[in-house]
C-alpha cells in the first residue's frame, strides 16, 4: 500500500508540473464569481480584495450574505466601493432546511443575469492569485468537461500546535484530487457552466442541503460528468484557531462526507485505522523485544518503513504544491516540516473525526448547529 501511494504521489507531481505549466489562453467567457460569506476572520477584507482582482476580463464578483446585520458587511461595502471590477453585495433570506451557504448561493443564482455563461465559486477564507479565475474557466471550454475544481492549502499565521496541526490535517486531502481519479467538487474553488448547472438540477439538490460542494459532487456524478482537478489553482488560506477550533472543523468535514460521500468515507476510515493500529502494535512489539534483550531490527522496520513511505509521499505533496503556487514557495517551505513530519501523526488525529461521525449527525458551522439526517434532509437546530 504504501509503494503504491509513493507512485500515486509522483504521478501527481508529474501532473502538477504539467498543468503548472499550461497556458490558459485567452478563452473568457462571462463569469460570475460567488462568494458566501458570513462572520469576520483573519484577512478577510484582502481575501475579498483577491476576488476583485483577477486578470480575467469578463466577470463579476458577487458577494452574499444571510443578513445585512452580519459583521462582515462592512467589510464586504468597503471592498466592493474600491473595486477594480463589477462587484455586488447581494443579501439572502435565512435558510430554512438547509445550510446558510447553500441557501446563499441558491439565492443569487437565481438572481444573476441571463448572460453569465459561467459560474465560479469562492470561499472568503481563501486568497486566490490573480490569473486563478482564468484558469479555473479555461478547461470548460471543452464541453465534455463537468465542473473544474482545486482544494485550498493552509498556511499557519501562527505556530501554536492546533494551528500547525490543522494545517497539516488538510494536507493530504490535495493528493485525494488527481489527473484521472474519481473526483469531487470542493466549494472554495469549483467553476460549471451555467446549462450544466441547470441542466443537473444543483439547485434543486441544494434546496435540503448543507454541502454546496458534495451535493454538486453528486449531481455531476448522476449525469456522467467529470470533474477535472486543476492544481496551478490551488488556494492559500491563512488560519489561525485553537483546539475546539480544530475538533470543530476537521470532525465537521468528516462527518460532512459520511453523509453525502459514504464510499470515501469508509475508505478513509478502513485506511487511517489501519495505519494507526499497525503503529501501535509495532511499537509495542518493538519494545516488547527491547525489554526482552530481543533481537528488534525486524519489528522496528516493518513498524517505520509506513512512516518514512509517508514521509516520502508528504515530501513530493509539497514539492507539487510549491511547483503550483511558486509565489508562495518560500512561505511554503520554510513551513515544510507541519505537512511533512506532522501528517506522521495526523491519522490519529483523523481516527478520532472518524470516531466521532460514528456517533453523532450534529456540526456546527460558522455559528450555526445542523443536523445531517441525509443528503437530502438537513434541519438546523440553533442559530
Amino acid at each position: 500500500m504504501g509503494l503504491y501511494l509513493i507512485f500515486q504521489g509522483l504521478q501527481w507531481l508529474a501532473y502538477t508540473r504539467r498543468r503548472a505549466a499550461t497556458d490558459p489562453g485567452f478563452y473568457a467567457p462571462r463569469t460570475a464569481v460567488l462568494c458566501s460569506c458570513k462572520g469576520l476572520e483573519p484577512g478577510l477584507e484582502r481575501n475579498l480584495t483577491a476576488l476583485t482582482e483577477f486578470d480575467h476580463q469578463n466577470y463579476e464578483t458577487f458577494f452574499v450574505l444571510a443578513s445585512e446585520a452580519d459583521p462582515a458587511c462592512a467589510v464586504i461595502k468597503r471592498v466592493v466601493a474600491t473595486a477594480r471590477t463589477k462587484a455586488h453585495v447581494i443579501i439572502a433570506d435565512k435558510p430554512e432546511g438547509c445550510g446558510e451557504k447553500v441557501n446563499n448561493l441558491r439565492f443569487a443564482i437565481e438572481q444573476l443575469p441571463a448572460d453569465f455563461e459561467f459560474l465560479a465559486f469562492a470561499d472568503s477564507d481563501g486568497r486566490p492569485g490573480k490569473s486563478w479565475l482564468k484558469k479555473l474557466v479555461a478547461p470548460l471550454a471543452d464541453a465534455r468537461v463537468g465542473a473544474t475544481t482545486t482544494m485550498r492549502w493552509l498556511i499557519p499565521n501562527r505556530s501554536d500546535l492546533a494551528t500547525v496541526l490543522l494545517a497539516a490535517w488538510n494536507a493530504p486531502i490535495v493528493t485525494m484530487l488527481s489527473e484521472k481519479g474519481k473526483n469531487f467538487c470542493w466549494g472554495g474553488g469549483m467553476a460549471i457552466r451555467r446549462s450544466v448547472f441547470d441542466k443537473i438540477g444543483v439547485a434543486e439538490d441544494w434546496k435540503n442541503s448543507v454541502s454546496d460542494d458534495y451535493s454538486m459532487t453528486r449531481a455531476l456524478q448522476r449525469a456522467g460528468r467529470p470533474i477535472m482537478f486543476l492544481p496551478e489553482c490551488l488556494t492559500l488560506s491563512y488560519v489561525e484557531t485553537n483546539f475546539a477550533g480544530l475538533l470543530e472543523f476537521t470532525n465537521r468535514q468528516i462527518l460532512i462526507t459520511r453523509v453525502y460521500a459514504q464510499e470515501m468515507w469508509a475508505f478513509g476510515l478502513a485506511t487511517h485505522l489501519l495505519y494507526c493500529l499497525t503503529l501501535l502494535l509495532g511499537i509495542f512489539l518493538t519494545l516488547g523485544d527491547l525489554i526482552a534483550t530481543l533481537p528488534a531490527f525486524h519489528h522496528a522496520t516493518l513498524t517505520f518503513l509506513p512512516v518514512l513511505l509517508g514521509v516520502i509521499r508528504s515530501t513530493l505533496r509539497v514539492a507539487g504544491v510549491t511547483e503550483a503556487l511558486p509565489a508562495a514557495r518560500s512561505q511554503i517551505m520554510g513551513q515544510a516540516w507541519i505537512y511533512i513530519l506532522l501528517t506522521i501523526f495526523i491519522p490519529f488525529l483523523y481516527v478520532v473525526n472518524f470516531a466521532t461521525s460514528l456517533i453523532t449527525r450534529k456540526i456546527r458551522w460558522r455559528g450555526i448547529t445542523y443536523e445531517l439526517i441525509s443528503p437530502e434532509q438537513t434541519q438546523i437546530l440553533a442559530n
